[in-house]
């Protein structure tokens, strides 16, 4: 095998399971720290945690090639107090727990990366946001951004290089954005949303397990790290790269108006829509990574294979 051992915080997810699978065969031995207990598979263990306390799970850490923390509530909601609460708890704690942790073990992991978000950078219409150039924006998400951040890296780690992946949108087959954009192509209504300007700085599900590892044999890289695609597209574009792959003839248009009352109904924010998240993965591809899918249009047409 590749590597000992890998070590996924909150890896139940979709995000988690992804990096499993991708693993499996290159490790001797994948843990997952979760809330809720699951039966073994092969190589993959799952430990119970709370992401708030020490117990057992803490000396798997131990001797780890990799830790990835992928903890926090789904921000795929209304921001209500109790949510925002929930969001940045969510986020901070598991950290501040591995960070104690991690500092206190004789062989810790590596290398941590913690999920982060390519939201932190300003609305961007006029120029692409990169890891030197960019400008942080302002808003309840930047802040949870920085935030999430600041916790992760103010704890250093000496014998644990740190890097935080800013992760744009995730494209994959089984969850995140994309099956929800076909949902609403599927049904008629895969026109632009708001005025369809806005950029979208996506990442197909594959690059993020691949940067991931790539990362494993690049120990010069540390810091904030774009995980995005090389060619982002503006809304109104990602949508008819969706139909025509579909093979939809038309798709109705979302107004802004329209989308705040639909954000309503169904307990989300019109910002998760319409902020224009121009990032570009600089560090990345300086470094040379090779992205497998640098384009929306591939990165569609593979979400659609059966």
């Amino acid at each position: 095998m590749k590597y000992h051992k890998i070590v996924l915080a909150g890896g139940n997810g979709y995000l988690g399971t992804v990096l499993a699978e991708h693993f499996k065969t290159l490790a001797d031995e994948i843990i997952i720290l979760s809330r809720h207990p699951k039966d073994g598979d092969g190589n993959v263990k799952t430990l119970v945690w709370d992401g708030k306390t020490k117990g057992e799970w803490a000396g798997e850490l131990e001797n780890a090639d990799l830790l990835v923390n992928l903890c926090g509530k789904n921000v795929n909601c209304r921001y209500t107090p109790k949510n925002k609460q929930e969001i940045l708890d969510s986020r901070i704690n598991p950290i501040n727990l591995l960070n104690e942790v991690v500092t206190k073990l004789e062989n810790p992991p590596k290398l941590w990366i913690n999920s982060a978000s390519a939201t932190i950078y300003r609305h961007a219409e006029d120029m692409p946001q990169t890891e030197d150039a960019g400008e942080i924006g302002k808003g309840f998400s930047v802040n949870i951004c920085t935030a999430w951040e600041n916790a992760f890296f103010n704890t250093k780690t000496p014998l644990t290089r740190k890097v935080a992946l800013r992760i744009g949108i995730v494209f994959g087959k089984t969850d995140a954005v994309f099956p929800r954009l076909l949902n609403l192509v599927k049904l008629g209504f895969g026109g632009k949303q708001g005025d369809g300007q806005q950029m979208v700085s996506w990442i197909h599900e594959k690059d993020i397990a691949g940067i991931t590892e790539w990362l494993l044999e690049h120990p010069e890289i540390e810091g904030a790290v774009n995980a995005t695609a090389p060619n982002p597209e503006r809304n109104a574009n990602q949508m008819r790269l969706i139909r025509e792959a579909y093979g939809a003839k038309f798709g109705l248009p979302a107004p802004a108006w329209l989308l705040s009352i639909g954000s309503l109904v169904i307990g989300t924010e019109t910002e998760l829509i319409l902020k224009s998240r121009w990032v570009l993965p600089k560090r990345l591809l300086e470094a040379g990574y090779v992205f497998q899918y640098p384009d929306m249009k591939g990165a569609v047409k593979e979400c659609l294979n059966e």
